[in-house]
Parts: C-alpha cells; sequence; structure tokens
C-alpha cells in the first residue's frame, strides 16, 4: 500500500510550500469570486503540483464558515460567510484537488466558525444551539460528503448544544454517531494536531490519543515535539 505523505497547502497563511512552487492566494479570495469553477480548477492545479512533488494528501479545504465570532486563526482560511457559498466552492476545490490524485480533506469537524478562541492555545467553547449548527455550519460538511471527500479533520471545540462537554475530537456522540452513523461519510478520520493547548491544557496527550481512537477517528496528528510521539504511541 502506498504510504501517506501529507502536507498544509490551503493558500494564504497556511501553505507549507512556496515559492517557487505556486503561492496561492488565502481561501477568502477565491471564495469572493462565488466561482465553483474556477475552484475546482484551483483544486486541480493544486493538486497536480502536489501529485508530482510525491504528496499524496492535503490537509485542505477549509469548510469552517466565517462569522463575527470566528476566530482570527481560521479567518481568511475561509472560504465565506454564506454556508452554502462555502459548501459549493469547498465541494469544487475538494473536487478538483480529487482529480488530481490527492486525497481531500474537509476540516474541521464539527466547525470552528462560531468561535472565537484559538484552539492552538486553548479550548474554544461554541455557544450554538444544535439547530443554528445545523442551519449554518453544518452545510459545507455534509456537501463535501456527497462530494465524495476522502478524509475529514476534527475540531478541538467543545459543542454543548450537541451534548457533548469534552473536545469533539475526543467525542463519540460527534465523531461516530453523527458524523459516520447520521451523515454517512465512510472515508478517513483525522484528529488535528493532538499537540494543540485545547488537548495539551486539559489533560494528557497520550490519554487523548486513546480517547480520540474511541471517539472513531482513525489517524492522530502529533506534530509538535517526538516526546509526545512517544507518549501517543505507548498509551495506544
Amino acid at each position: 500500500r502506498e504510504l501517506l505523505l501529507a502536507v498544509d497547502q490551503e493558500g494564504g497563511r497556511v501553505a507549507r510550500l512556496r515559492s517557487p512552487l505556486t503561492v496561492w492566494p488565502p481561501m477568502a479570495e477565491l471564495g469572493a469570486t462565488e466561482d465553483e469553477d474556477l475552484a475546482r480548477q484551483v483544486g486541480k492545479a493544486m493538486g497536480a503540483e502536489l501529485r508530482v512533488l510525491g504528496f499524496n494528501v492535503n490537509f485542505a479545504p477549509v469548510l469552517d464558515v466565517l462569522c463575527e465570532e470566528t476566530t482570527i486563526a481560521i479567518g481568511d482560511r475561509s472560504l465565506g460567510a454564506d454556508p452554502l457559498h462555502v459548501a459549493r466552492l469547498g465541494s469544487a476545490l475538494i473536487e478538483g484537488l480529487q482529480s488530481a490524485g490527492i486525497i481531500a480533506c474537509g476540516k474541521h469537524f464539527p466547525g470552528h466558525g462560531h468561535v472565537a478562541e484559538d484552539s492552538h492555545h486553548e479550548l474554544p467553547i461554541c455557544p450554538l444551539s444544535e439547530d443554528r449548527w445545523r442551519s449554518d455550519h453544518l452545510p459545507p460538511f455534509s456537501a463535501a460528503i456527497k462530494a465524495g471527500v476522502i478524509s475529514m479533520m476534527t475540531a478541538h471545540v467543545v459543542y454543548p448544544g450537541l451534548g457533548v462537554h469534552t473536545a469533539a475530537t475526543l467525542s463519540s456522540r460527534i465523531m461516530t454517531d453523527l458524523l459516520r452513523s447520521e451523515l454517512g461519510f465512510e472515508g478517513v478520520l483525522f484528529s488535528d494536531d493532538l499537540g494543540m493547548g485545547a488537548i495539551t491544557k486539559n489533560g494528557n496527550v497520550g490519554e487523548a490519543a486513546v480517547a480520540a481512537v474511541r471517539a472513531g477517528v482513525d489517524g492522530l496528528l502529533v506534530c509538535r515535539n517526538l516526546s509526545a510521539v512517544t507518549e501517543v504511541v505507548a498509551s495506544l
């Protein structure tokens, strides 16, 4: 089987590969065009470039919907403020990436759109009711699943409105009951980085890794230091 070689190549601030490769703009600029065909072409071109370099997974696109409360950690990484608009362009990006032989990754489920806190540093709590979440933040993820997205990434965000009081990454209610059983996602589910403050300030990274796997996560990102990787492997 092919080894997974992944990169964060969203465009804008989050682009690990830069000049002399294509320098992609923030996805907010693409979103402002409201052009699905262009989004599909961008995804295909981005994917073709990554494939030539040997990558086969791109942790993109961001499917979080922008609103007044959205943390600046997301900001211009979002395709926009209209959930249906984000759904259309996000799905087009996914189709373009995957047509070039790259596994796309819709992130961050169930959404970072309505939180002001940055999960790199602390654990955000989303105040939305389930009805508001379903109307305002779920559509891009549902559309991505219908478009055949191969992988998704979790959000280290607490959703009390969904009956969950721990980070979504660690919740079987969200990752298995909701994402798998209700929405029908059958692809690979990656955690966001377990070394982020949202996780490390609220417990042991090894315990979090075990909880994430039990919740239904398939692949764990541990990106900060080697000792954390060792701890996660030992705990698993």
